[in-house]
């Protein structure tokens, strides 16, 4: 049996209110349920207790034994402080976008001009 930590959806039409829920994978959105873990109300203000809550002692459980979080629920134990150290999406490597490309020191001072004055000048190479 594979569990997940997903959210169940309540409320009415255009009012969401959610419970952070512990289920089977194989169990529809709203079906029978482990256990509810905490919730989540988007429409709600900024004050972060109205807006979500959770038990983190037993979502700390359920992530010891082998519960998969979704991704909304991943972002929302990341906002309450328990998610990893690179983020909610760390599965994604931005790193490869942020990293520098290599320049040629030698180049530039051949050339006797910075590329910063090539970049402030307008000048083409």
């Amino acid at each position: 049996m594979v569990v997940k930590i997903r959210l169940a959806r309540l409320g009415c039409r255009n009012h969401p209110f959610y419970r952070v829920v512990v289920t089977d994978s194989k169990t529809p959105r709203d079906g029978k349920q482990l256990e509810v873990v905490g919730f989540y109300n988007p429409i709600s203000g900024k004050d972060d207790e109205e807006k979500m809550r959770l038990k983190l002692e037993r979502v700390k459980y359920w992530l010891s034994v082998g519960a998969k979080p979704t991704e909304p629920v991943e972002y929302l134990l990341y906002r309450a402080g328990l998610g990893r150290e690179g983020g909610p999406f760390e599965k994604f490597s931005f790193a490869a976008l942020n990293q520098e490309q290599p320049t040629n020191v030698d180049d530039s001072k051949d050339n006797g001009t910075s590329p910063e004055a090539i970049f402030s000048i307008g000048l083409q190479v």
